[in-house]
């Protein structure tokens, strides 16, 4: 049994439907990516399993299940038991996901005093550590500093010490990267993987980086529009790419294109009021039919199309 196993899930605000049919499986241990273009769902995916979306959002899914929990059918409280212990999340702006009314230490113990419930002196100790563990130095000077007194690859760190505190199973990342520069990106993600290989935890990569994909996951989960439109190992994903849009992310790697002009796909991804009656992908697809125009395919064999790169079809 997988430890996260996602099934069918749809995420909508009234009308529109912001994640419709998404699958995910992970294992103890791996790392799978889900990757797309801003639009295509895959920060709403992830915080609907999270249960983190407001009140407004309806969650549907076949099967949402954590080391065989039913997440969907757990009480708020065994939910809240689980969120922040056994399974967290890194978001995309650490300075807009820290508290600025407190200290950075503040927050850091108050997850512990939740989830662990340890004392003061227990927590200063855990505090420290775990500053000293995501490389920040003078770690128990920083714990009295306040976000806007700290970097922005600071924070991240401290966004990341926040979610390891107590040891997740599964670690969601999304987009942990984006706010930073280039030279602290590499840095970010180096920690995240050292400390994913030392704790051996599951985790859920968000990005829109195919070359961070390419050299840390597993498996990769293509989203489009809120649709997931191919999973698949990541050699495959990126040696036989089967989805035009999986084919047009590859193509536009700078890597790829060896000094010719890089390739931009065409449009931009559907919004709330722009949903077509045929494939989402149609309008900027250079492989569509007629038939396109009119159905919607479905999620058949790791891919969402009537007509994947190297079938017979």
């Amino acid at each position: 049994m997988s430890l996260l196993d996602i099934k069918n899930l749809s995420v909508a605000f009234g009308p529109f439907k912001a994640v419709d049919g998404v699958n995910l499986s992970i294992d103890a241990g791996e790392v799978a990516a889900v990757v797309g273009e801003s639009g295509s769902g895959k920060s709403v995916a992830m915080l609907a399993v999270m249960g983190l979306l407001p009140w407004t959002a309806k969650v549907t899914a076949d099967t949402m299940q954590f080391d065989g929990a039913d997440l969907l059918g757990l009480s708020p409280g065994a939910r809240r038991r689980i969120v922040g212990k056994d399974m967290a999340m890194i978001f995309q702006e650490p300075m807009t996901s820290l508290n600025p009314c407190f200290t950075v230490g503040f927050q850091i113990k108050e997850a512990l005093k939740a989830h662990l419930g340890l004392s003061a002196k227990e927590r200063q100790t855990r505090a420290v550590e775990l500053l000293d563990q995501v490389g920040i130095p003078e770690p128990e000077q920083r714990l009295k500093a306040f976000p806007h007194q700290l970097s922005g690859g600071m924070n991240q760190r401290v966004m990341i010490a926040m979610a390891i505190s107590c040891n997740p199973r599964v670690l969601v990342a999304d987009e942990p990267t984006t706010a930073l520069d280039v030279t602290i990106q590499a840095q970010i993600l180096d920690l995240l993987l050292d400390l994913q290989k030392q704790k051996g935890m599951a985790m859920v990569l968000i990005t829109h980086d195919m070359g961070v994909v390419a050299e840390t996951a597993k498996t990769v989960n293509v989203q489009y529009a809120g649709e997931q439109v191919e999973t698949g190992a990541v050699d495959d994903i990126f040696s036989r790419p089967r989805h035009p849009y999986t084919a047009a992310l590859l193509d536009a790697l700078p890597e790829r294109r060896q000094g010719r002009r890089l390739n931009a796909i065409p449009g931009v991804v559907p919004g709330p009021y722009d949903q077509l009656h045929g494939c989402q992908f149609q309008p900027r697809c250079g492989f569509a039919q007629d038939r396109c125009q009119h159905e919607r395919p479905t999620f058949d064999g790791g891919v969402r199309c009537f007509y994947p790169r190297g079938s017979a079809s």
